[in-house]
């Protein structure tokens, strides 16, 4: 029954976009509104709830997660009533967008709530193939070139994926016969798997296949390409909601990976994700658009979420994925208003706002902007002390506390070109360029404020709770 009531939502919004009606945009974002009910309602359930059988179960993390990416959801559809008065689209593109957003919303509930290796796979490459058709609203071509690109580099990442899966089933085959694709039975036996080495292949094969549809190394600007390239909104669904499928599922892989071996995993995450942020950085540093800087930044923070992650820093990691979800989004959706008649100039972008809900964009935007470099309050400031004070503890604890140290001041200094080049961006913004009058809407007003409720909730004490009783 919590199946039915969980994609019932999608199943609604795919059938109305299917119609021509009166009103179809604002129908579509009300039914939006519907999918946060079940997840609300399973999220207060004692847990871990068998939502089918042992295939979906909801657990403290995975309904987590939902629950952000719903969040983000609305908010992305209160902003998609006023795509057409900053871009041309027409209605037939709306239903179409809408149409796949229900697919892949479906896809996003079962990668997220699957307890099955073979069914998270199944989801992600659901929720891969509808991001494609939803580029693809875009009709410029630059858009249909880059969706045909996201095809094949997403079809690289999951086939990756799959042949990891593959070979950490084999791994665990001779003592778990067909339950081997299970997690939690694969987590509850990993000291007895008979062929450590095999599952840790697979393992490797699977992340480099996440972390490429992550955008991590070495195919670091494909990502920024296609949010250039595609609709502001889903540009945000990319960076809000795409990417929680895909690191819940590096979650669920590295606690059994950790436990086979956690020494090797450390190792290998670690270099990995500093050789990201590294390159990162420096293009970062040379971006010339806000999409492309956003885009860019959203890699370094799942970086750094998978970092302390595998650091043992599971607050950390958690807490830095909820601001990024609600932060990027929200600034990818500003740039709808920011870059205000396609023009994309980053002086003077800031300048031109009247009245309450231009003096609001203005104030949110601007928070956004500085929470998104790790300034307090953010959230982000917090997740990188106790990220950073996690990556310590291992370190202590296997004698190379020096070498993780100096470690951790060259991720601090590349952090720092980020840093500088984001407070570059906004002086320009505040400062520099003509000031041209620029429209803001309710709706969008609207979605900036839950954002940034969202946001702020995250540093509540009931929220530090519950996310410290999860790690």
């Amino acid at each position: 029954m919590m199946l039915f009531l969980l994609l019932l939502p999608a199943i609604v919004m795919f059938t109305v976009s299917l119609r021509k009606i009166p009103y179809a945009k604002r129908i579509l974002s009300l039914i939006s509104f519907a999918v946060l009910i079940p997840i609300v309602r399973l999220f207060m359930l004692p847990k871990p709830y068998p939502v089918w059988g042992s295939y979906l179960v909801a657990d403290d993390l995975n309904t987590y997660v939902l629950l952000v990416s719903s969040i983000v959801g609305i908010g992305v559809t209160l902003a998609m009533l006023t795509l057409d008065r900053h871009v041309r689209i027409s209605g037939k593109d709306y239903r179409r967008f809408y149409r796949f957003f229900a697919v892949f919303w479906i896809g996003l509930i079962v990668s997220i709530l699957a307890n099955n290796m073979g069914i998270y796979w199944i989801g992600l490459e659901t929720a891969t193939l509808s991001t494609v058709y939803m580029i693809k609203t875009n009709h410029t071509r630059a858009a249909q070139r880059e969706a045909w690109n996201y095809m094949i580099v997403g079809a690289i990442g999951v086939s990756l994926v799959l042949f990891g899966i593959i070979m950490m089933y084999a791994s665990a085959k001779p003592i778990l016969g067909e339950d081997a694709m299970d997690f939690s039975m694969l987590l509850a036996h990993a000291k007895e798997i008979p062929s450590p080495y095999l599952f840790e292949i697979g393992f490797a094969i699977t992340s480099i296949g996440m972390f490429v549809k992550m955008g991590f190394f070495p195919m670091t600007l494909w990502l920024a390409n296609i949010e250039r390239a595609a609709y502001y909104p889903v540009a945000a669904l990319f960076s809000g909601i795409l990417e929680s499928a895909v690191i819940v599922g590096f979650f669920r892989f590295s606690d059994i990976a950790a436990a086979v071996n956690s020494s090797h995993l450390f190792v290998f995450i670690f270099t990995y994700t500093v050789l990201t942020i590294f390159i990162i950085s420096f293009l970062i540093y040379r971006a010339k658009d806000f999409v492309r800087l956003f885009a860019l930044s959203g890699i370094e923070h799942m970086a750094l979420i998978a970092l302390f992650w595998v650091s043992g820093g599971v607050f950390a990691a958690l807490l830095h994925f909820g601001a990024h979800a609600f932060l990027k989004p929200a600034l990818f959706l500003s740039t709808g208003v920011l870059e205000s008649g396609g023009k994309y100039k980053i002086a003077g972008a800031l300048r031109g706002y009247r009245g309450i809900r231009g003096k609001t964009f203005y104030f949110l935007t601007t928070f956004f902007l500085l929470a998104i470099i790790s300034l307090p309050p953010s959230p982000m400031f917090f997740s990188e002390l106790y990220g950073f004070g996690a990556m310590i503890e291992v370190a202590k604890e296997s004698k190379h506390l020096l070498a993780m140290i100096v470690a951790i001041l060259v991720l601090l200094m590349l952090l720092s070109v980020i840093f500088y080049k984001f407070v570059e961006v906004y002086q320009a913004m505040k400062y520099e360029g003509k000031e041209r009058v620029k429209v803001v809407y309710t709706t969008e007003v609207l979605a900036f404020v839950i954002f940034a409720i969202s946001l702020l909730t995250l540093l509540s004490p009931v929220a530090f709770d519950f996310l410290k009783g999860i790690s």
